[in-house]
Formats: C-alpha cells, sequence, structure tokens
C-alpha cells in the first residue's frame, strides 16, 4: 500500500493512499491524520461544570466547550488531560474517571478524543498555548441543558462528552 503525504502541518498531516473496501473494491483516499485528543469535564464540589468560553479562529468566535487539547508526541493520555485542565482552567484534579471515546469526524480524519471526567479540584498554575484566549466559566448542569436548548453552547466534543457522563450516571441534575 503506497501513502503519500500531501500536506504536513504541525502535529496534523493529509495522506492519500489506496484502500481496500470491505467489498473489495480498492479505492484511493485522503485522510487528515491526527495524533488524538482529550476532553475534560470538571466539575466542582458545589456540583458545578467548569467550562471555558474560548475565542477559536477557525470560526471566528467565541464558543463555550469544556476544557480540551491535542496530545503531543509519545505523551501519556492522562497526562494530557491533566496537562490541558492546568493550563486551560487553572484547576488540577484528584479524581479522574475515564468516560470513553469518540470520532469526531471519522469520514475523513483518523482522530480519537478521549474523555474524561475530572473532581476535587484544586487551583493550579499553568501556561496556556500562546494561541489560546480563555475565561473559565462555571455552570450548573440544568444551566448546561437551558444552553443548549438556546444553542449557545454548539461544540459537538462538549454536548457529546456531557451525554457520556449523563448516560453513565455521574451526573447529578440541579
Amino acid at each position: 500500500m503506497t501513502t503519500k503525504t500531501l500536506c504536513q502541518w504541525k502535529c496534523f498531516s493529509v495522506e492519500q493512499s489506496q484502500h481496500t473496501l470491505p467489498d473489495g473494491r480498492e479505492i484511493e483516499f485522503t485522510t487528515v491524520k491526527h495524533p488524538g485528543a482529550v476532553i475534560i469535564v470538571p466539575i466542582d464540589e458545589a456540583g458545578n461544570l467548569v467550562m471555558i468560553n474560548q475565542y477559536r479562529p477557525a470560526i471566528k468566535d467565541w464558543i463555550l466547550e469544556f476544557p480540551a487539547g491535542t496530545l503531543e508526541s509519545n505523551e501519556d493520555i492522562l497526562g494530557c488531560a491533566q496537562r490541558e485542565l492546568a493550563e486551560e482552567t487553572q484547576l488540577s484534579a484528584r479524581h479522574w474517571h475515564h468516560l470513553g471515546e469518540l470520532f469526531p469526524v471519522p469520514g475523513f480524519c483518523d482522530e480519537v478524543q478521549y474523555l474524561f471526567f475530572a473532581t476535587h479540584l484544586k487551583p493550579h498554575q499553568a501556561q496556556c498555548d500562546e494561541d489560546e484566549v480563555i475565561e473559565v466559566v462555571t455552570l450548573t448542569p440544568s444551566d448546561f441543558l437551558s444552553k443548549v436548548a438556546q444553542n449557545k453552547i454548539k461544540d459537538a466534543k462538549t454536548l457529546a462528552a456531557f451525554l457520556k457522563l449523563q448516560a453513565k450516571g455521574l451526573l447529578q441534575l440541579n
């Protein structure tokens, strides 16, 4: 199987290769190669969701989302989640629970997003990435659902992480 890199940028690439489909047909397929990412659902002692309001240049707007970030080369997945929580919220967590994985755009990208639930939070100083503009926000789970209904929370990974947390019975609606 031959693979050709069409574009390389930071830790992402676009690759084109021959692929055999389950029915035996051969196709040429282009894939965005991604190192993976983490999404963290932090909940404080009062049961509030700790979120970030982040300016995203790709959409030229602010977006309300859970803290998240891309895995660095050879980085441990939980270590990445701990680093991203600290960088984006200035918090650390004593308890971590793995919630599962997501495939955000499997039609053209191999990214896997690893979901975590973080509790027993405490202040922890860390430096944001230089291209990040972030405000930390807390919401009750009921306020979160209201914002979803009002179309004020549109981030797919955030919506999926909330659903996973709720489906596993780890979220108290107040």
